[in-house]
């Protein structure tokens, strides 16, 4: 492994200016900076970054702790994560909580223990790592799910109003017993689609049935015209138990979902979505951590971004 040593030797300089120059802890000649940053170019010097934090106080690095389940969603969400943090000069070290609380919270303590500036947190149901990290005052957005408390920097998708928006569209073109398929029990993206899908059906006039709220379309064959599918994780399964029981969505059942999915447009019919702003999410989501980091006293900010209406064919409409 280059040493500092060796990088000083290159540059013609002393061990504490090669420091300087990489830790920004002093101001340096250009042409010295110059000489010390080609040294490190040439030896490929990669530093210890831990030793680095302990002079500077940070690491240039955030840490992202999320489900990875196989979904563009969450690759689309990252990945803005990621050019954001390195367009600010950091890292990104990304962990997998596997979607349970257990798991959450043994990612974020090695999130910590990797000495990183900050955590972005998409946290599961029941998160104890939540709690944890604002008692030992670690610098946190949630993303994508959202708490009702206002004690936490978040950002993520507006559910209720956008979810009321599919209602309402359905019940505007003639449909008076709409089901809703909603999404993971628990999560509060769910809950929050749930109340936009009560909410639309309030504002259209349509009583409120809980028996037309499943986590699955079966029971709702034969007693729905038209069905709101609460998120990506459970359209596959309502598109395959359609096409099971010759239910021909768009004519038989009139369909819209919540989540913008890459084939909306290759099925037929074509899916009417609420397509979330993803990388808008995650490039806020690192400014807010960034803010933060810098400024631990601000007040808490909750960032709700409205999804975009897709209007295709699958809920009736035509052309």
């Amino acid at each position: 492994m280059v040493t500092m040593r060796e990088v000083a030797g290159l540059a013609g300089v002393s061990i504490t200016t090669v420091s300087h120059v990489i830790n920004e802890t002093r101001p340096v000649a250009p042409d010295t900076r110059d000489r010390v940053l080609k040294a490190i170019e040439e030896t490929g010097y990669t530093g210890d970054a831990i030793a680095r934090s302990l002079v500077t106080g940070g690491t240039k690095s955030l840490g992202l702790a999320v489900s990875l389940v196989s979904h563009p969603y969450f690759a689309e969400l990252i990945a803005a994560i990621e050019s954001e943090a390195t367009r600010a000069g950091h890292t990104l070290v990304l962990i997998n909580t596997r979607g349970d609380a257990e798991s959450e919270q043994a990612a974020v303590r090695m999130l910590r223990s990797r000495r990183v500036d900050g955590v972005l947190l998409t946290p599961t149901s029941g998160s104890a790592a939540l709690p944890e990290l604002r008692r030992l005052g670690v610098p946190t957005v949630l993303v994508d799910r959202l708490t009702v408390a206002q004690d936490t920097d978040q950002v993520g998708p507006e559910n209720v109003q956008a979810t009321s928006t599919l209602v309402r569209h359905l019940a505007d073109l003639g449909h008076r017993r709409i089901g809703l398929v909603s999404g993971t029990p628990g999560l509060a993206t769910t809950d929050e689609r749930v109340l936009g899908y009560r909410l639309g059906l309030g504002r259209a006039g349509l009583a409120w049935d809980e028996a037309l709220v499943r986590t699955s379309l079966g029971p709702l064959l034969g007693q729905v015209s038209g069905v709101v599918v609460s998120d990506h994780h459970v359209l596959v399964d309502v598109l395959r138990t359609a096409r099971a029981n010759d239910v021909r969505v768009g004519s038989d059942l009139a369909l819209v979902t919540y989540d913008e999915v890459e084939w909306s447009e290759l099925v037929d019919p074509p899916l009417t979505t609420m397509a979330q702003p993803v990388e808008e999410i995650g490039r806020t989501a690192v400014r807010l951590l960034l803010a933060r980091i810098e400024d631990p006293d601000r007040a808490p900010r909750t960032i709700r971004l409205p999804p975009t209406l897709r209007h295709r064919e699958s809920c009736g409409c035509h052309g």
